[in-house]
C-alpha cells in the first residue's frame, strides 16, 4: 500500500516533469495534492498522471482545477477530471471515468489495420497522411479499451475515429466539423426574415444552434420523417408558409434563440435551467392540435399547427418565449400548476413571453401586451381590435380573466387567474396612462381608482425575475407575491426606494393589498 501510494505520486507529478509541488502554480500544486490524498474519489491509478488544462478561481477563493489524464503516458479519452476545493479542502470533484484503468497498453492490432478499419466506413478518399495515435477510451459505462485513435479528412469532412486496438471494431466517431456554427436564413411565417444559427454538417446544415446550448428542433408530424432534426442542403430556411415544413421549424427555433438572449442578456441565466443546455423543440405535432407546452421530463416545448380555420401554428414569438418560460418557472419556484400559484405560473410566463418579444423587437411581429395574437387568420397587423390569446393590460377583454382580485381567484382556471398578476406587471412597467403598441390601444385603468407611473420594461421584468428566483416558493399566492415583488425591489433599488414604492402601488391598482 505504500508503494503504491509514492509510485502515485510520483507519477502525477512526473505530469509536470516530476519536479515538486512548489514549482508550480499554488493552485495547481493544491489540486494535486488532493488528487494524490483522493485516489479513490478520481479513479487514479499508479500509471496515472495529470495535466492542468484550466484554473478557475471564484470570488469566495473556491479553486477549480481541470486535468487531462494520461495512463502509462496514453492520453485517456474520458479520463478529465476538475477538482473543486476551497482553502485547500476538497469540496467535490467532477470526474467522468467510471473505474480505475487496469489494461494492457499492447496493441494487437497494427496502427495501418486501424486506418484501413476507419476507412472503411470514411472512404478512401481521404487527403493526406491519415493521423493515428495509441489512447486509452474511457468514455461511457464499458469497460475501458485501447484503442488507436485516427484522424481522417477531405474537403467535405473531417472525422475522428477510435478503433480498439485489439480487435479493430469502430468504438466511437466524431466530426471535428460538428460543431462549426452557420449563419442561416430564415423565412418564417410570423417573424418574417431572420437569421438562424445552425449546424454545419458533411453536406449540409441541420437545425441544431452550437452556439446556444445545441438547442434542436425536431418533426413531430405522423409523417415518414417524424423524430428527425430538420436538415437543409443550402441553410435557407422555409417560405412563409405552412407549405414547406421547416418555415414553422424556422419560427420555434427563432423563438428559443431570441427567448435564450433574453434570458442571457437581461438576466444572466445561461439557458432554461442555467447550466448552458439548449431544449429540445417539437413542431408539426398532431392534427389540428391549436395548442402548444412546455414538458420538463422532456426539457422541450411542443408547437401544434392550429386548427387550421381560426387559429395557424403556435409558434409566434412570444408564445416560444411563454413555453420557454415554463422551464425556468420549474427550475427555479417551480409554481404548483393549481390555484393562485398556478395563476402566477401563467402570469409569469406571459410577462416573459412578452419581455422577450420586447426584446426582439422584430419590426414584422412588433412587440405588444398581447399574447398570441399573431396566430389569429383574421387578424390585421396594426389594427385596433387584434384578437389574442389574453390581454394583459385589460384581463378582461377575453370575458373570463378578471381584472382585480378577489377572494375566490384561485377557484378559476390558472389561465384566467393570471390576468390579474399579468395587469399589475403592466402598470408596473408601462403604468396606467394610455399607450397604444402594434396599433392597439392600451388603456389600463385600476381597480382603485388610482393612477400608477410605470418603471420602464427593464426594472419592472428585472424585479420580476428576482422575486421568481428568491422570494418565491411553490405555493405562492398574490399576497404573498406581493411582499416577494416588494422585497425584490428593496434588494435590487434599495429599501424604501421608488422603484419598491411602485411595486406596492401597482399591487394595490389590481386590488392585492
Amino acid at each position: 500500500m505504500q508503494l503504491k501510494s509514492r509510485l502515485f505520486s510520483v507519477a502525477v507529478l512526473a505530469a509536470f516533469g516530476g519536479s515538486a509541488f512548489a514549482a508550480q502554480p499554488p493552485v495547481v500544486g493544491r489540486a494535486l495534492g488532493l488528487i494524490r490524498n483522493h485516489a479513490a474519489v478520481t479513479r487514479a491509478s499508479v500509471n496515472d498522471a495529470f495535466q492542468a488544462r484550466d484554473v478557475i478561481v471564484d470570488a469566495n477563493g473556491t479553486e477549480h482545477v481541470r486535468f487531462d489524464r494520461t495512463y502509462a503516458g496514453l492520453p485517456v479519452i474520458g479520463g478529465d477530471v476538475v477538482m473543486h476545493s476551497r482553502n485547500g479542502q476538497l469540496k467535490s470533484a467532477s470526474v467522468a471515468q467510471r473505474a480505475v484503468l487496469n489494461l494492457s497498453t499492447k496493441p494487437k492490432l497494427a496502427a495501418n489495420d486501424a486506418v484501413v478499419a476507419a476507412g472503411t466506413e470514411f472512404g478512401s478518399d481521404f487527403a493526406g497522411a491519415p493521423q493515428r495515435s495509441l489512447v486509452v477510451y474511457a468514455r461511457g459505462a464499458g469497460a475501458a479499451r485501447l484503442a488507436w485513435q485516427v484522424s481522417l479528412s477531405n474537403s467535405r469532412a473531417d472525422m475522428t475515429y477510435i478503433v480498439d486496438a485489439q480487435n479493430g471494431r469502430i468504438l466511437d466517431r466524431w466530426s471535428n466539423h460538428e460543431t462549426a456554427a452557420a449563419s442561416g436564413v430564415a423565412k418564417t411565417m410570423y417573424s418574417g426574415d431572420v437569421t438562424l444559427t445552425t449546424n454545419s454538417l458533411f453536406s449540409g446544415f441541420e437545425m441544431r444552434d452550437p452556439t446556444r446550448g445545441r438547442m434542436y428542433v425536431i418533426d413531430a408530424s405522423n409523417s415518414r420523417t417524424s423524430g428527425q432534426i430538420y436538415k437543409d442542403a443550402d441553410n435557407v430556411w422555409g417560405n412563409y408558409a405552412l407549405s414547406d415544413a421547416a418555415t414553422i421549424a424556422a419560427d420555434a427555433q427563432y423563438g428559443a434563440a431570441t427567448t435564450w438572449d433574453y434570458y442571457k442578456t437581461i438576466h444572466n441565466r445561461n439557458g432554461i435551467a442555467d447550466d448552458g443546455k439548449g431544449a429540445l423543440t417539437r413542431v408539426h405535432y398532431g392534427f389540428n392540435y391549436a395548442n402548444a407546452f412546455w414538458n420538463d421530463a422532456c426539457f422541450c416545448m411542443t408547437y401544434g399547427d392550429g386548427n387550421g380555420t381560426t387559429v395557424g401554428p403556435l409558434v409566434s414569438l412570444d408564445i416560444a418565449g411563454h413555453e420557454m418560460s415554463h422551464g425556468v418557472t420549474s427550475r427555479t419556484a417551480g409554481l404548483i400548476y393549481s390555484g393562485e400559484s398556478g395563476g402566477l405560473n401563467e402570469a409569469t410566463s406571459d410577462i416573459f413571453g412578452t419581455m422577450v418579444e420586447f426584446h426582439a423587437n422584430n419590426p414584422q411581429d412588433t412587440p405588444d401586451y398581447l399574447i398570441g395574437e399573431e396566430i389569429y387568420a383574421a387578424n390585421v397587423p396594426g389594427s385596433s381590435n387584434q384578437r389574442a390569446l389574453r390581454y394583459m393590460y385589460n384581463p378582461i377583454a377575453d370575458t373570463r380573466s378578471p381584472n382585480c382580485y378577489a377572494s375566490d381567484l384561485g377557484n378559476l382556471d390558472v389561465h384566467y387567474s393570471s390576468g390579474v398578476a399579468n395587469r399589475f406587471f403592466y402598470l408596473l412597467a408601462e403604468g396606467s396612462g394610455a399607450k397604444t403598441f402594434s396599433g392597439v390601444n392600451h388603456a389600463a385603468p385600476t381597480c382603485n381608482g388610482g393612477s400608477v407611473a410605470g418603471l420602464g420594461r427593464d426594472k419592472a421584468g428585472k424585479i420580476w425575475y428576482r422575486a421568481l428566483t428568491v422570494y418565491f416558493t411553490s405555493d405562492t399566492g398574490y399576497a404573498a407575491a406581493r411582499v416577494a415583488t416588494i422585497n425584490a425591489a428593496n434588494d435590487l433599488y434599495g429599501i424604501g426606494s421608488a422603484e419598491a414604492n411602485t411595486v406596492a402601488a401597482a399591487w394595490s391598482a389590481v386590488s392585492v393589498n
